[in-house]
């Protein structure tokens, strides 16, 4: 096994466990509606990030670096969409209310899309096209770099969600789920602050 490839290993299990809006909104998927509930979302995260990877090793890159205007306006549209997100996390309702259990945990496609809009998924699977490509031939590099990402997804994107079921035992009254629903919401937008910086003067 390559050192290169141990390399890309480390860098997708680091980058995926890490917090970010994928394992935020898992979490809280989690809390809210269970692990069973979340799977469509969770598989929907994995599997939509492997897609985007592999496009963007495919020649996706190449329409940005030719076109820098349409990586903007993802950009920013991907920073609208998770600021939304954030706004219907800190309002949800607490794990036994009634809005709550009529409430619907993100679908397979919602939680797909959202990979194309999620400024930290780009950032991942740039970086990981440009660092990595050289573990194989192209195109089979990138197949392996996606499909990397898509088994290690898997992992990373269960146990965020098994942590935020976990937690329903402790945050059992409405408050304190309200609460952590909140921390979660700023914690989403937290991590936008990479593209927020850029529209400060």
């Amino acid at each position: 096994m390559s050192e290169l490839f141990l390399a890309l290993v480390a860098f997708c299990a680091v980058t995926l466990i890490t917090p970010g809006p994928n394992n935020v909104m898992l979490m809280t998927s989690g809390l809210n509606y269970g692990f069973q509930r979340s799977q469509p979302h969770l598989w929907g995260v994995t599997l939509g990030f492997a897609i985007m990877v592999l496009a963007v090793g495919l020649g996706l890159g190449a329409v940005f670096s030719a076109y820098p205007v349409v990586y903007t306006v993802l950009k920013y549209a991907g920073a609208a969409y998770l600021l939304y997100l954030a706004w219907m996390i800190a309002v949800s309702g607490p794990v036994e209310s009634e809005d709550a259990a009529s409430g619907k945990p993100l679908t397979f496609v919602q939680a797909a899309a959202f990979q194309w809009v999620n400024p930290k998924g780009w950032v991942m699977a740039v970086g990981a096209v440009s660092a990595y490509a050289g573990i194989a031939v192209f195109p089979y590099n990138m197949v392996v770099i996606a499909a990397l990402f898509c088994v290690l997804g898997v992992l990373s994107s269960s146990v965020w969600t098994v942590l935020g079921q976990s937690l329903r035992r402790l945050l059992t009254d409405a408050r304190s789920v309200r609460l952590f629903n909140g921390i979660m919401a700023l914690a989403l937008v937290a991590s936008l602050w990479p593209v927020l910086k850029d529209l400060l003067p």
